[in-house]
């Protein structure tokens, strides 16, 4: 990238009849940027969803390898994507499990939590798509169990401190495993997963054999997202054009300063400067300051891209100590009734001024508030009148 380097005026004695302009360029290393998008979270409300399933399990223990019993598991899971790649859940099991406790078959009841990390294979692999119709997330979790009401169990020897066979105890497994996901809509997903816990041999309230008790579940059931897949892209390539055409015009424009100083110096040397007789300049009655606060329809929440709008204002303001503006609402006329908007445009007006006031310290005495409604229409397009403009106080 070329910027114009600096501008060099050399002016003679009162005398001098030219001056002479030199313009160099110099050369600056701009690193290069990777063109890939980038994706963030707008809100901490969006990319949560609930997931509700059952489906069956059986535990791997110690006795009876060749008899296993298949009983029922019910989940309830909360999570969220903190991006199209990664995210994490609560997951809670709750079942009863049967197993050989010798001659007899004991059983047992568990309640489970777990804290699961979450990968989407597909979104890393090839690339995010929010209307992805198959998923694939491996996960991986940790938590805690519940094992109680152990029953039948004639080979039982986990023993209390007080020597006690244990009635119910506290575990805390590891486990993995793998999510299918089928998108029915924006917001739904029928889901099949798989999940091996891992735990200490007791798990069973036996210890003997292998040092791992394993309880194995497939899970299906339906995830409910409340927000969708809601991500910000962000690609730095998307902005090279933009400035690059502005260093243009930078550079344009200090050539053309370079040029004006010359001629002014030129003219200088040349001429005493005439008098001038000193000019009254008369305000405007109203002049509309810009930028202004866009809302979206039948709203009056000022959003994260009109931000930086308000922000502006509020330099403005603080820049300028003795000065007031007027806060004026608008709102669409093809939408809601006049009475309606105008009480919409009231509370947009309102809204930017709370934002002015309570997080950049500007007095409300300086703001004054108005609500023009649907009865005037600043723009042509229906769409572009549901705003907020900021202008000069009428002149007394």
């Amino acid at each position: 990238m070329a910027a114009l380097g600096g501008v060099l005026l050399t002016a003679g004695n009162a005398n001098a009849q030219e001056t002479a302009v030199v313009v160099e360029e110099s050369t600056f290393d701009v690193e290069q940027v990777p063109c890939k998008d980038i994706y963030t979270p707008g809100s901490w409300r969006d990319n949560w969803y609930v997931q509700l399933g059952a489906g069956m399990r059986v535990p791997l223990v110690e006795w009876g390898s060749k008899d296993r019993h298949i009983t029922a598991i019910y989940n309830l899971g909360v999570g969220r994507w903190i991006s199209p790649y990664l995210g994490f859940r609560f997951s809670a099991l709750y079942g009863s499990m049967h197993y050989k406790g010798g001659d007899a078959m004991a059983s047992a009841r568990t309640a489970n939590l777990n804290v699961d990390f979450m990968w989407d294979m597909l979104n890393s692999i090839s690339g995010y798509n929010p209307s992805r119709a198959f998923s694939i997330v491996p996960f991986v979790g940790l938590g805690g169990t519940y094992v109680f009401h152990y029953r039948d169990n004639a080979l039982a020897n986990d023993r209390s401190n007080d020597g006690n066979i244990k009635g119910n105890q506290w575990l805390m497994p590891v486990s993995a495993g793998i999510q299918l996901r089928f998108r029915v809509s924006p917001y739904v997903d029928i889901f099949a997963e798989g999940r091996s816990t891992f735990y200490g041999d007791n798990f069973n309230n036996t210890v003997y054999g292998r040092p791992l008790d394993l309880d194995i579940a497939a899970v299906g059931g339906v995830i409910i997202h409340f927000t969708g897949s809601k991500f910000q892209r962000y690609n730095p390539c998307d902005y090279v054009n933009a400035l690059s055409q502005a260093n243009a015009q930078v550079n344009d424009l200090r050539a053309a300063l370079a040029t004006t100083s010359a001629a002014l110096a030129a003219a200088e040397a040349q001429l005493p400067c005439p008098e001038v007789p000193e000019t009254v300049t008369v305000e405007a009655e109203s002049t509309t300051l810009f930028p202004t606060v866009r809302f979206k329809l039948n709203s009056a929440y000022v959003s994260s891209e009109e931000m930086v709008n308000v922000y502006n204002i509020a330099e403005y303001m603080k820049a300028n100590p003795n000065a007031q503006i007027v806060v004026r609402g608008y709102a669409d006329k093809d939408t809601g009734s006049a009475a309606y908007n105008m009480k919409l445009s009231e509370r947009r007006a309102k809204a930017v001024a709370d934002i002015l006031t309570g997080d950049y310290g500007i007095s409300d005495s300086r703001l004054i508030l108005e609500a023009a409604g649907s009865d005037t229409q600043i723009y042509p397009t229906n769409d572009w009148n549901r705003i907020v403009i900021f202008a000069a106080p009428e002149l007394p």
